[in-house]
């Protein structure tokens, strides 16, 4: 797709946001909208005419909802979906359920003031789609101006680099985990497979602010072992993991013995907040060879150079392989630095996290 632009089909009832969902996509150089269109029904017909790359999806619509469309598209005609929707606490179960229905990625639009949201998130808006037009897309039966890039920060901005201050080895160990695109599915299955002894972990999943709550939720009710949001200064248990807030990033302290976890507001770092590389950083400085560290699927390069710093300190690291991989970016240039001990289809994951962690 290198030599060629991202085929972008825009769907929404909202004409102005089908208008400025295009000024914002067609300000990219590498996408352009080739077709917008009110509803799934007109979409289907748009798809006859022109097939996209990627789907920009509303979920509220009159007609046939999106989440509905989507269900439908997966089964028949799986392509790429970036929803972009107005979603309230409520609804974000519902771009929950997107993502388990095979959504790529998720952008909340607030309900007040979506034309100038849209404008502002026009990098995050454009990084979706060119991560989601990436995505292996499988079938799944139904159950502007151009805009000057945000310059690219690294970890420092969060917790400078320095030398770890980890105590001596110990028996008790901690499980850091970074993921980003199609790292909700690949999250429950890792966390599911643990025992409800397992040492305690801390997971940067890329989310927009809000949902992570939800997804905790739902994650909890399906493993044996305790799943929530983080919340500044909670503890990192045996058998609980903990998500890093959508856009806070989380940082891995100690405090004696006792591992805890710090959430704080800052820049985004490699354009994300939550970042996996502050949370990497910071357990290679208060963990060092007491941590074991997970990189998932995922677009970009986060968690890559934090990564590298864990196992400089002497951390244990895994990667996933690229066959499980929904999208082989961030493990991949994990893997390019040189800081992996192994690479594992993701259903070896946790036997190797505990094998690690023994």
């Amino acid at each position: 797709m290198a030599d060629r632009k991202i085929r972008v089909l825009v769907v929404d009832d909202s004409a102005s946001v089908r208008q400025t969902l295009k000024q914002v996509l067609d300000s990219d150089p590498d996408i352009e909208v080739t077709a917008t269109a009110s509803d799934p029904y007109v979409a289907v017909e748009r798809i006859k005419q022109e097939v996209p790359d990627v789907i920009t999806l509303d979920v509220e619509m009159p007609r046939m909802d999106g989440l509905t469309f989507l269900h439908k598209l997966m089964a028949q005609r799986p392509i790429p979906v970036v929803i972009c929707s107005s979603l309230t606490e409520k609804g974000s179960e519902t771009a929950l359920a997107a993502l388990d229905a095979g959504a790529a990625e998720i952008i909340a639009k607030p309900k007040m003031g979506t034309r100038e949201f849209l404008l502002e998130s026009s990098i995050r808006i454009c990084d979706a789609v060119k991560s989601a037009a990436r995505v292996r897309v499988k079938p799944r039966p139904r159950p502007l101006q151009p805009v000057a890039a945000r310059p690219k920060l690294s970890a420092d901005c969060i917790l400078p680099h320095s030398q770890p201050e980890a105590m001596i080895r110990t028996t008790e160990k901690v499980v850091v985990v970074g993921a980003s695109t199609g790292g909700t599915e690949a999250l429950r299955e890792f966390l599911t497979a643990l025992p409800a002894d397992c040492p305690g972990i801390a997971i940067v999943q890329h989310m927009p602010e809000k949902f992570t709550a939800a997804f905790a939720e739902r994650l909890d009710g399906l493993c044996r072992i305790n799943v929530r949001e983080a919340r500044d200064g909670d503890s990192v248990l045996r058998g609980q993991a903990l998500i890093a807030p959508g856009n806070q990033h989380m940082l891995l302290k100690r405090s004696g013995a006792r591992y805890c976890v710090e959430v704080r507001e800052g820049p985004f770092v490699n354009r994300h907040r939550p970042s996996v590389d502050v949370l990497f950083r910071s357990a290679a400085r208060y963990a060092a060879r007491n941590a074991v560290g997970v990189i998932m699927t995922g677009m970009g390069d986060d968690g890559a150079k934090g990564m590298l710093e864990m196992k400089e300190a002497g951390a244990l690291t895994v990667a996933q392989d690229e066959a499980s991989c929904v999208v082989f970016g961030m493990p991949a240039e994990a893997i390019k630095l040189g800081c992996v001990d192994c690479v594992l289809p993701l259903g070896r994951i946790a036997h190797e996290v505990l094998r690690l962690s023994a």
